[in-house]
């Protein structure tokens, strides 16, 4: 993606067009890698399914219009001179289109239907609408003329029929597509066509006033950010029950148990109820060890897997953010919650006669196919031993707060000593090791992640703090951050956590870099994965080496740490005026590191 001359204008074919509360959107990405010659309706209700084909069609011979697609957080269109075929979301379950000298086409995004696949469609006797009714969704889909003509095919068709609808009028047309769940009343529209689109105008517009109320000049992707955020959140359904931002409407249709937190924090000033709805949504499904879900959407909770506990983190950095404070009842519940996730990593993962806790994959670390789990999948590492520090210091700063001091202080003295064995078991000669928790073997990679905890920052002992500092600096390209070293044998530039930049370790590293007092390479970090956002998009994660977006182009923990670094930005440079790098200290062994444009 690059900049256009509408900064809040994107491309479809990287950015679905949706809206706050819908679980449907409209795209051309209809699975994993896979983009479609047209628009689909495409649900994430149980799961990522296109659902409808919308085919522009001439309305003089009935063929394929070659149109070019346009898409702003307003309105979808579709064009080919003199044709034109706008969409605007009505409300998050309807959507309205309308057509002038172009036809529309509507069918199932696979015509087949079996007893147990596909989409049925039948014209409703009750109203005259037409429904489309998907196996996979589990949902139905109304199309209601609102004027022009309707030309149906395949109704009540099985099997390989030719089910479809074209829409078209010689003053054009417009109609309305609901996904519902059994019935509803009758569609009676609220308006016309306009104020749907201005409606749908002003709830963005108020929501990216919330979010992103950033200079143009200093974050010139913070409208766009918002967008992908917006665009991304679902209502209430199914097992999420809050409002969730899920991580895309693409193909990552879920909630993972740590990308939240970032969602959260950057929701925080602006949203703080929506915000802290973000930071609970996997604390919903605690199990009865402790556990936090692998992840969490609408027809499915998995536990095969879990996430790193930065939770501890994530709330300190929540409380100080959030314009509202949760009030003494929701801060002992949230107390508890942590605290049991905190125990199941101490308990249920703490092997007997061990001071560490390990994970059992690559998968539980975040950092999935990370060359830290290369020597062995079960592991002792630093960056777990450091997250679990924070979260005992965050619990003892709830403890104090809710006035149970005891509990505060052996929540510290748990930290003090989980620090103590990380640093005495796993540092040595300048680097942190991993080691398995059967054999005792230690591992070395040369992954960021294994520099993770300078997350610990002023912590941490100023020699540790300095020397990963050093080793840090050693890892960032012109671009960011890259999770595998560069010259290491084992580097990919698509290689998932083996090479590309990721937003979430760009603001952990950030964050423990400025705590530990090395500003200036903060400040570096902080600029580059900026100008990254603002070049190449919000990508699932990006070439370290040339900056291209990689994977899912609409990813919301990538948009929300732009908004966090940007703010966080904006709020320096107001607070301070411009320095010359004062402050920036990476340590006595580091005259390689130079901050490069």
């Amino acid at each position: 993606m690059t900049a256009t001359p509408d900064r809040h204008a994107f491309a479809i074919q990287e950015i679905p067009f949706s809206r706050q509360g819908s679980w449907f959107n409209i795209s051309s990405v209809t699975a994993q890698h896979t983009m479609a010659r047209d628009l689909h309706l495409i649900s994430h209700q149980n799961g990522m399914h296109p659902v409808l084909r919308l085919v522009p069609l001439h309305p003089s011979s009935g063929s394929r219009a070659e149109t070019v697609w346009s898409a702003t957080p307003t309105v979808l269109t579709w064009e080919a001179d003199p044709g034109r075929i706008s969409l605007v979301y009505e409300n998050p379950d309807t959507v309205r289109l309308r057509g002038e000298r172009l036809d529309l086409e509507i069918a199932p995004a696979d015509q087949e239907l079996t007893p147990f696949t596909g989409t049925y469609l039948y014209r409703d006797p009750v109203d005259g609408s037409y429904q489309f009714t998907s196996y996979e969704t589990g949902r139905r889909y109304r199309v209601t003329l609102l004027e022009g003509e309707v030309a149906a095919a395949g109704l009540e068709g099985l099997a390989g029929a030719d089910r479809r609808l074209v829409l078209s009028g010689p003053r054009g047309w417009e109609a309305v597509v609901e996904e519902i769940d059994s019935a509803r009343q009758p569609y009676a529209a609220p308006g016309d066509f306009a104020a749907a689109a201005l409606s749908h105008a002003d709830a963005f517009r108020d929501f990216a006033g919330a979010v992103a109320p950033l200079p143009s000049d200093e974050a010139p992707a913070a409208g766009l950010a918002a967008y992908v955020l917006w665009s991304a959140t679902v209502r209430p359904a199914g097992f999420v029950r809050r409002p969730a931002v899920l991580m895309s409407k693409h193909w990552m249709d879920k909630v993972w148990s740590w990308d939240h937190c970032f969602n959260a924090l950057a929701l925080a000033q602006g949203l703080p109820d929506l915000a802290w709805d973000q930071f609970q949504i996997p604390f919903d499904h605690q199990d009865e060890t402790g556990a936090l879900p692998d992840s969490v959407t609408h027809s499915e909770v998995l536990f095969n897997f879990v996430k790193p506990p930065i939770h501890g983190w994530a709330l300190r950095k929540l409380r100080e953010r959030l314009a509202r404070q949760p009030d003494a009842d929701e801060l002992t519940r949230t107390y508890r919650r942590l605290g049991r996730w905190t125990d199941f990593w101490l308990r249920a993962r703490t092997a007997p006669g061990l001071s560490l806790p390990h994970y059992q994959h690559g998968n539980d670390s975040g950092w999935d196919n990370a060359t830290t789990f290369d020597g062995r999948r079960v592991l002792v590492t630093a960056d777990l031993a450091a997250f679990l520090v924070l979260q005992l210091a965050e619990l003892a700063e709830l403890a104090g707060l809710l006035g149970d001091h005891g509990a505060a202080e052996r929540h510290l003295g748990t930290a003090d000593a989980l620090q103590h064995a990380m640093l005495e078991e796993l540092w040595s000669d300048g680097h942190f090791r991993s080691r398995s928790p059967h054999s005792g073997d230690r591992f070395a990679s040369r992954s960021l992640l294994d520099l993770m905890p300078i997350v610990l920052g002023e912590r941490l002992p100023r020699e540790v703090g300095d020397r990963l500092a050093e080793r840090i600096a050693e890892h960032l390209t012109r671009h960011g951050l890259a999770t595998e070293h560069p010259d290491s044998p084992h580097y990919r530039s698509d290689g998932y956590w083996r090479g590309p930049i990721w937003a979430p370790a760009t603001v952990l590293i950030e964050d423990g870099l400025r705590r530990a007092g090395h500003t200036g390479l903060a400040d570096d970090i902080s600029r580059r994965f900026r100008r990254l956002c603002e070049t190449s998009g919000f990508a699932e994660n990006f070439d370290a080496l040339t900056g291209e977006g990689l994977r899912d182009r609409a990813y919301t923990w990538t948009a929300s740490s732009y908004l966090l670094l940007a703010g966080d930005h904006h709020r320096r440079t107001a607070a301070a005026p411009a320095r010359s790098g004062a402050g920036h200290r990476v340590g006595p062994a580091s005259p390689g590191y130079r901050a490069t444009p």
